[in-house]
């Protein structure tokens, strides 16, 4: 038996997996954003730990002959937040996350100290990564910025309490800006950009690698009677791709959560940055990977759906039955934009709003919405010759036949859905902890799971659709100018 854990940013995602990719059991247990001010977002990082224990303590208690025979767990995590720790390892603040844009200007000051920062770590330097909040660290809380030790990754807060050790692997310490990507190591020359030493970054292992053992005193606590290994794991991206079989090139997903991504697999490192891609290290070694990023997917819907005092699962419901040109057009850009605009001053924004217009028409608009922005991190990941045939569909807003379909249609292009794909990220981890005991090579654990449904574009949908995702471009075109000027208010 293997678990594998997925740190998300409202959940803590947990699966109990056999040798023959079977999950035994699952459990979750939610967590809360904290938005202290309109661009920020923050996560305490003491509660991630204790959501995990109520999770592990919950598989246990449901599963106690499983979970004796687990020998290994995997972790996958939300990219880039910032967990700053002392030399004690105390937490100093409260985590910095993905979709947090407080740093816009320090990326600028970021890139400017090191000119070659795109080169070495394939990426623009964008307000979610981790280099620039630690910039904005030093200049607006220096007391504890001199007190840091050590910089951390989410799942590997998470790893620091399983094993007792500071560790991270390449896919994740790719996304901080301080890696670089093509030799799969840290760069003293982008770690001084933020005013940091290597020696305040963890250790490196890949994701199918161990990392660490299990403390003894929670193997016993959780019923584990053999060793248990923790794996090195991934970004919640790379795991995902793990767990659907995207480790090939031509291999490709859609994800459906609190974000949205389209994402290729690549062998080789190929980087694209001008264009908003992201190139980061695969959770496999001598494998990377690319991805375009919609900021707030299934975050939009969330938003919307407080907003009107229904569940997102009954305005989805709803929303059914409304005719694209019966609703709005809506920019979802709540939190800023990464691909293909790298916009942090970007905002969400409703258009065509009319009296006749009722709860559903939104909702359709936001679902709607939130496809056009995937539709157009998918055309910018096709320019870098990342295009493919068909993509594996997963997230938690995958559950939604509307939004698929407004998916395939946007891209036009076939989406598969398999059982697991919910799960993707920890059923992801759990495969790569499985490889890190070596009890199977990486084509054999890493394969596409069976495909449950195939969401083919709907011919009618796609011609309702192109005319209002070219007004939906044009649209942040013209007010483009607009969200700078009121960000300088």
């Amino acid at each position: 038996m293997q678990i594998g854990i997925d740190l998300g940013t409202s959940e803590v995602k947990l699966v109990l997996v056999d040798d023959d990719d079977r999950i035994i059991a699952a459990a979750a247990r939610p967590l809360t954003l904290s938005r202290p001010q309109p661009t920020w977002s923050e996560q305490d990082p003491l509660l991630w730990w204790r959501a995990t224990e109520e999770g592990l303590d919950e598989l246990a208690n449901r599963e106690p002959a499983a979970m004796a025979a687990v020998r290994a767990i995997g972790l996958a995590g939300q990219m880039h937040g910032a967990v700053l720790l002392d030399d004690c390892n105390r937490v100093l603040r409260a985590a910095i996350l993905w979709n947090d844009s407080r740093a816009a200007r320090e990326c600028e000051d970021f890139e400017a100290r090191c000119p070659d920062s795109r080169s070495i770590s394939g990426n623009r330097a964008m307000p979610g990564f981790t280099a620039p909040k630690l910039i904005w660290v030093s200049k607006h809380e220096p007391d504890r910025f001199r007190a840091l030790d050590m910089v951390l990754l989410p799942k590997d807060y998470l790893r620091l309490h399983l094993v007792g050790e500071r560790v991270s692997d390449f896919s994740d310490a790719a996304g901080t800006l301080w890696l670089d990507v093509r030799h799969r190591c840290w760069s003293q020359a982008l770690l001084e950009a933020s005013g940091l030493d290597v020696r305040q970054v963890p250790r490196l292992v890949e994701g199918a690698e161990p990392s660490g053992q299990l403390r003894s005193a929670l193997a016993a606590r959780w019923g584990m009677t053999s060793p248990v290994v923790v794996a090195g794991g991934g970004a919640d991206n790379a795991a995902s791709a793990v767990g659907v079989g995207c480790v090939r090139p031509g291999q490709a997903l859609v994800s459906l959560g609190t974000s949205g991504v389209v994402l290729s697999a690549r062998d080789e490192f190929r980087p694209n940055a001008d264009q908003g891609i992201h190139t980061f290290c695969h959770a496999l070694s001598d494998r990377w990977y690319q991805m375009s990023v919609a900021l707030s997917a299934t975050a939009s819907l969330d938003w919307i759906a407080r907003m009107l005092q229904i569940t997102p699962a009954a305005l989805l419901s709803e929303a059914e039955r409304v005719e694209p040109k019966a609703a709005p057009l809506f920019l979802p850009y709540l939190s800023g934009e990464r691909t293909p605009h790298n916009d942090p001053d970007a905002r969400g924004v409703f258009f065509g709003l009319r009296h006749d217009h009722d709860r559903a028409a939104l909702g359709y608009a936001v679902a709607e919405g939130v496809a056009f922005a995937l539709a157009d991190g998918h055309a910018a990941l096709v320019r870098t010759g990342g295009g493919v045939r068909n993509l594996a569909l997963m997230g938690g807003g995958a559950r939604s036949q509307l939004w698929a379909r407004l998916l395939a249609a946007s891209l036009d292009c076939p989406l598969e859905q398999s059982a697991t794909a919910e799960r993707g990220a920890a059923f992801g981890a759990a495969r790569l902890a499985r490889l890190s005991i070596g009890t199977g090579d990486v084509d054999q654990i890493c394969s596409p799971p069976p495909v449950d449904k195939l969401i083919e574009p709907d011919p009618a949908l796609v011609r309702a659709l192109r005319p209002r995702l070219d007004r939906f471009r044009r649209l942040y075109s013209a007010v483009k100018p607009l969200f700078a000027e009121a960000s300088r208010d």
